[in-house]
């Protein structure tokens, strides 16, 4: 009798065990299958999706929205061009998408639409909370704004710095501000007292208030156009915008 009973517990043993091996199996076969999944959506996305899938917060979805958004002006608010259509641009000096606009889109959009005198580009901060060095390199642009020269400063924020926050920490924001013709010491005390922070939080604030969840994001008379997208979708707001 004893032993029958200890043959049955040896084959209870053994269900399980063969059960538990199963449903490991299963999970790794679902786990590759999602990852696979996920991989072959950031390749359809060229990349622009890729936060997006990770986590949402950070994602930079791409497309537009014909809703109308009221985003407040910060005066103080670097800009460049006098045009009547309005572009704010909500970014993050340590986001890839952003960099990407900057390296694709920006300049064409300068010499096409904001030094013919068609549209007003202003720029405001929406440093993400993932990217370590992303408010201080903010603070650090507006403290190079205070001295006027914000787009030559945000120019080498975009040139040397790097998506995993490299060339962005503060020994090197300060080491841009002799590069870029700055009061050094005027910028190292604005930067270590964070002066501007107050700034940056504003910026953050309204970009949260007109729905701002990913960088970069783009309100063009405040019609959302979200991502690194392709110039021709600038183009295709812009030119509507203008008409």
């Amino acid at each position: 009798m004893e032993d029958s009973k200890a043959e049955q517990r040896k084959q209870v043993q053994k269900e399980i065990m063969s059960l538990s091996t199963s449903i490991l199996a299963g999970a790794v076969i679902v786990g590759i299958a999602v990852l696979l999944g996920a991989n072959m959506m950031i390749d359809k996305l060229g990349g622009q999706g890729a936060t997006q899938l990770a986590g949402g917060v950070a994602g930079v979805p791409t497309g537009n929205d014909n809703n109308i958004v009221e985003v407040a002006d910060r005066k103080t608010a670097p800009r460049e061009g006098t045009g009547k259509i309005v572009v704010q641009e909500f970014s993050d000096f340590q986001c890839p998408f952003c960099q990407k606009f900057w390296n694709e889109n920006f300049k064409q959009i300068k010499k096409n639409y904001i030094d013919t005198g068609k549209i007003t580009f202003i720029y405001r901060h929406f440093p993400l909370s993932f990217h370590q060095n992303a408010k201080k390199a903010a603070e650090a642009a507006e403290c190079a704004n205070l001295q006027n020269k914000f787009w030559a400063y945000h120019d080498i924020l975009f040139t040397k710095g790097k998506a995993d926050g490299a060339g962005l920490d503060v020994e090197s924001l300060k080491s841009y501000a002799g590069e870029t013709g700055l009061d050094v010491t005027e910028f190292n005390s604005c930067l270590d007292k964070s002066k501007t922070a107050d700034i940056v939080e504003i910026d953050t604030k309204e970009g949260q208030k007109a729905g701002v969840t990913g960088t970069p994001t783009f309100f063009i008379n405040g019609k959302r156009l979200v991502g690194a997208l392709p110039y021709t979708e600038f183009e295709k707001a812009i030119e509507e915008a203008l008409k």
